[in-house]
């Protein structure tokens, strides 16, 4: 069963959505689009069947994406762009790919560098200009950025994360299939899913006054909470893949309203240690919750209240206290380190880093909307004792 809503993007949702693409492109008279994927994608076979179900189309790849991504790519992608003579940007795979096929779709018909169109640039440019036409299929389920209206791109030097933001930005056409899921490893099904958790919760708690993103959030907090554990231990569960499918995109929609301290803080680890931002999301979650409990009681309390409605007997009361518990204790289940120091790289996060994530912390607009104030020694102390 295919389900087809608009909110505003119009998406195509459920197990066997990526064939209705072929039919789709042609009806707007696309013949040469572009796939925007990434690395890990590229070897699969998932894309070659994929670029098997577009008969009719001269499909190109561009492929040239890993990690957090950076200008760089961006503006590779817009040279494999002119070079296939494209006139479509197909978005596959996770936050990264989407995030750089929609920067790709902008910069094929803007002048400039990709980062000028950031929100903060001192010289921002206007997007003035019909982008081609963009759809987007993700391949997991946490950033949501499929639904969203920002591309997220880095600085290839300083790694500092900005963001262009703008409903020119919105995919055309949204084609959500939990298969495509149904291989990704637990680590990055847990990984993910912690980032469409957190953008629910935070979303949430923003003290900014949003009553339709609040209704989608707690609502996307209980499928989350329902179906996490089972998507990371029963891979090819297609409920638990769709509920997290569905959860991720409701937190894209939610954050509309803004985010958190949670998400500043995780910004600042893929910037210093280049953590991946849902595993960076999954760490820094409960700690920033202990932090911001003086001033959500209510609204936790609420949240636990919605995921003891969700899983029975998971919460001893519905209180903010019992909601970081239970953080806790899912953290544990889905093997997301505890603390910083649990986390296993080639570059481990340390006690000497503290002052350059709270450089960066700091200057995050999304703790702007955390519920409770953050001054850098606070993302000080946040950083401690995560560690």
């Amino acid at each position: 069963m295919i389900y087809r809503f608009a909110f505003p993007t119009t998406i195509h949702f459920g197990a066997g959505a990526r064939k209705l693409v072929a039919e789709h492109l042609k009806a707007q008279g696309v013949r040469r689009p572009l796939i925007v994927t990434d690395r890990g994608i590229a070897p699969l076979p998932m894309l070659k069947a994929f670029i098997a179900d577009l008969p009719g189309l001269d499909v190109g790849v561009y492929s040239e994406i890993w990690g957090n991504p950076v200008k760089s790519q961006v503006d590779n992608g817009v040279a494999a762009y002119r070079a296939h003579r494209a006139d479509a940007v197909i978005g596959l795979g996770g936050g990264a790919a989407l995030d750089v096929a929609k920067a790709v779709a902008l910069m094929a018909v803007h002048p400039g560098d990709a980062l000028e169109y950031a929100w903060d640039h001192p010289q921002v440019r206007a997007i003035e200009r019909e982008l081609p036409y963009f759809v987007a299929l993700p391949t997991t389920a946490g950033t949501g950025s499929e639904v969203g209206r920002s591309s997220v791109i880095s600085d290839d030097a300083t790694h500092v994360k900005k963001i262009i933001f703008s409903s020119k930005l919105l995919a055309k056409a949204v084609f959500a299939d939990p298969e495509l899921t149904l291989d990704l490893p637990a680590h990055i099904t847990a990984a993910t899913g912690m980032d469409a958790l957190t953008h629910n919760v935070e979303s949430y708690l923003s003290p900014a006054y949003h009553p339709l993103c609040d209704g989608i959030a707690l609502e996307g907090a209980r499928i989350a909470a329902r179906s996490l554990r089972t998507a990371v231990r029963e891979p090819h569960n297609i409920a638990a893949r769709s509920d997290m499918m569905m959860s991720s995109m409701m937190g894209a929609i939610a954050f509309q309203k803004d985010l958190g301290a949670v998400h500043s803080c995780a910004h600042a680890l893929s910037t210093v240690a280049d953590l991946h931002h849902g595993l960076a999301n999954g760490i820094m979650i409960d700690h920033v919750m202990r932090f911001n409990m003086p001033s959500a009681i209510g609204k936790m309390a609420e949240l636990a209240h919605v995921v003891g409605a969700a899983v029975p007997g998971a919460l001893p009361e519905a209180s903010a206290e019992a909601f970081v518990g239970w953080l806790e204790k899912l953290k544990a289940d889905l093997a997301i380190p505890a603390t910083l120091s649990a986390y296993g790289s080639k570059r481990p996060v340390t006690r000497a880093d503290i002052e350059a994530l709270a450089d960066v912390a700091i200057n995050d607009i999304c703790h702007q909307t955390n519920p409770r104030p953050c001054t850098r020694e606070d993302f000080e102390r946040i950083f401690a004792e995560a560690m």
